[in-house]
C-alpha cells in the first residue's frame, strides 16, 4: 500500500474554522502563572496525535501508535497534517501549529500526544496561540525535542503538560503503568527505579540509580531533553527555573556537547537557584573516536551540580529508553536524593 493510500485509510481531523496563531495573546511576564490542571483522560476520550517534529515515513509505527493508545482505552484521531511531509518535518511549520490549534479548540478532543520526536520543534513554538491554549487547557505530551512545547506551553499558560511517552514509543508493562497512573487515574505516584530483576544476579545491574549530593526538597518540575532545553536560552519560552527541580536526559551526544550545554544553562542562569536536579539517562553519551581525553560523565556533572548545594540523584528513568516515567511538567514534587525518588505532592490532572 503506498502513502497516498494509507493516509485516506485513517480518519482525519474534523474540520474547523482558520484559526489566528496569536503567539503573543498571553504576555510573557516574569511573573509565574498559576498552575492550571487538565482534566485526567478517561477510557472513552478521544486524543488527537499530532507530528510537531519528524514526519512519519513508514505506515507499522503509526499503526503500532494508534493500537497501543486503543489499547489504553482512547479513541484516536490523527491530526489533518499528522502524516505529512516537508523534509524531515511533519508537514511546514504552518500546518503543525495548526493541527496544535485545531485540536486544543475542539471540545470534543481530551488531550494531544506526539506521535515522535526528531527536530523542528523551535520552528513552531512562536507560531502558537497561547491564549488559545490557556482557554481550552487540556491533555499535552511527549519527550525528546517536544520537549520544547511542553516547556514554552507550561511558560504561558500555566498549564501543567507532560514529559510522556510519544504514541509511537515502546509502551512496556513499566511505561504504560506510571502513564496510567498519573494521566489516566490522577495519582500523585512515588517515582523510583525498579529493583532487581529475577535471574540470579547478586547485585543488580540495570536500572541503577545513585546519589550525586544529600538531601530533600520540594519544588516545580522542569525539564527534558538537555540539547533542546538549552537551545531554547535567551528566549521568551525559556522556563522558569527559581526554586524548580530541574530534570535532564539525553542520546547521542559527545561528552565535550554535555558539557558545553551545561555551560549554556549554568551561563544563562538556570543552575543559580535551582531546589534539586535529576539526572535521568544519558543514553550513548560517550568521548567518540579520538575522544578518549575527555572528561567523564560522573566529572561533567559533578563540575556543574556538585557544589550547588541542592539535593541530586542520577539514573532515573527518564529519556530515550523503554521504560520510562510520565513526569508532569509545572508540578510540584519532592526530591529525595538519598532514597533517589520523586514524590508527587498532588494529582497532575482533575
Amino acid at each position: 500500500m503506498d502513502r497516498r493510500h494509507f493516509l485516506q485509510t485513517l480518519p482525519a481531523a474534523a474540520p474547523l474554522g482558520a484559526l489566528g496563531t496569536a503567539a503573543g495573546a498571553v504576555p510573557m511576564t516574569a511573573e509565574r502563572l498559576p498552575a492550571l490542571r487538565p482534566r485526567r483522560l478517561r477510557p472513552g476520550d478521544a486524543i488527537g496525535l499530532i507530528s510537531p517534529a519528524n514526519a512519519s515515513f513508514e505506515r507499522e509505527p503509526v499503526a503500532l501508535a494508534i493500537e497501543a493508545l486503543q489499547a489504553l482505552g482512547l479513541k484516536v484521531q490523527l491530526g489533518a497534517h499528522a502524516l505529512s511531509r516537508r523534509g524531515q518535518f511533519g508537514g511546514s511549520d504552518a500546518e503543525r501549529a495548526e493541527d496544535i490549534h485545531r485540536f486544543f479548540a475542539d471540545d470534543g478532543i481530551a488531550g494531544l500526544l506526539a506521535l515522535t520526536g526528531g527536530s523542528g520543534c523551535a520552528r513552531i513554538v512562536d507560531r502558537l496561540d497561547y491564549g488559545l491554549i490557556r482557554q481550552h487547557p487540556k491533555f499535552f505530551g511527549g519527550f525528546s525535542d517536544v520537549t520544547c512545547l511542553i516547556n514554552a506551553i507550561q511558560r504561558r499558560t500555566g498549564l501543567i503538560t507532560f514529559h510522556a511517552p510519544f504514541a509511537g514509543s515502546t509502551w512496556t508493562a513499566f511505561t504504560t503503568r506510571h502513564f496510567r497512573a498519573l494521566v489516566m487515574e490522577g495519582e500523585a505516584p512515588l517515582l523510583r527505579n525498579p529493583g532487581g530483576e529475577a535471574g540470579g544476579d547478586l547485585v543488580q545491574a540495570h536500572d541503577r540509580a545513585w546519589t550525586v549530593r544529600s538531601g530533600r526538597a520540594r519544588g516545580r518540575l522542569v525539564g527534558g531533553n538537555l540539547a533542546v532545553l538549552s537551545a531554547m536560552a535567551g528566549s521568551a519560552y525559556w522556563p522558569d527555573f527559581d526554586g524548580a527541580i530541574l530534570f535532564l536526559e539525553d542520546i547521542n551526544e559527545y561528552i565535550y556537547r554535555v558539557d558545553r550545554m551545561l555551560a549554556t544553562l549554568r551561563l544563562a542562569g538556570a543552575l543559580r537557584s535551582l531546589a534539586g536536579v535529576v539526572l535521568g539517562q544519558f543514553t550513548k553519551c560517550e568521548p567518540g573516536d579520538g575522544n578518549y581525553g575527555t572528561l567523564t560523565l560522573d566529572e561533567v556533572f559533578e563540575d556543574y551540580f556538585g557544589a550547588l548545594g541542592v539535593p541530586v540523584y542520577r539514573g532515573a528513568m527518564i529519556g530515550h529508553i523503554p521504560r520510562k516515567f510520565t513526569l508532569p511538567i509545572g508540578a510540584e514534587a519532592e526530591i529525595d536524593a538519598d532514597a533517589c525518588t520523586l514524590r508527587l505532592l498532588a494529582p497532575a490532572v482533575t
